[in-house]
């Protein structure tokens, strides 16, 4: 399987800091859905549509490691990669920068594929998996 992988970028917001003017730690797996879902969408997929068609993907597992804090106004990159689909797992990998190319996360975030009906663990369905052969 080719590796995918998408970068965006996202000015820190007031809201998400915290006493100590820090990025606060909550908001780092929201950074990761937001490239999470923007590489989906390149990939020609979206939430809204896998759930069309009966399948969801809650998260199973979520691990990070903070390297620098970042700070209000800073403008981030997150890099996101998704690397392994298997059977019923997809694993996504992220890593933060600030401007200045200093490492400030990285993490990964690991997302289970569910039968909306029966609320089940499923495998990846093909039309899923084939998205990521296309290219």
């Amino acid at each position: 399987m080719v590796v995918y992988k998408k970068d965006i970028t996202l000015r820190v917001r007031y809201k998400e800091t915290d006493q100590m003017g820090f990025v606060h730690h909550s908001n780092y797996p929201v950074y990761y859905e937001y490239a999470r879902t923007e590489l989906l969408r390149q990939m020609g997929a979206s939430y809204k549509m896998m759930e069309d068609r009966g399948v969801m993907m809650p998260v199973r597992e979520v691990g990070m490691k903070f390297f620098t804090p970042a700070r209000y106004d800073d403008l981030l990159t997150i890099k996101c990669r998704m690397n392994e689909i298997t059977g019923a797992r997809l694993r996504f990998d992220h890593e933060i920068r600030n401007e200045a190319g200093e490492l400030i996360n990285t993490g990964f975030v690991e997302l289970v594929f569910v039968n909306t009906t029966t609320r089940r663990p499923c495998h990846a369905p093909q039309w899923f998996v084939d998205l990521f052969r296309q290219e």
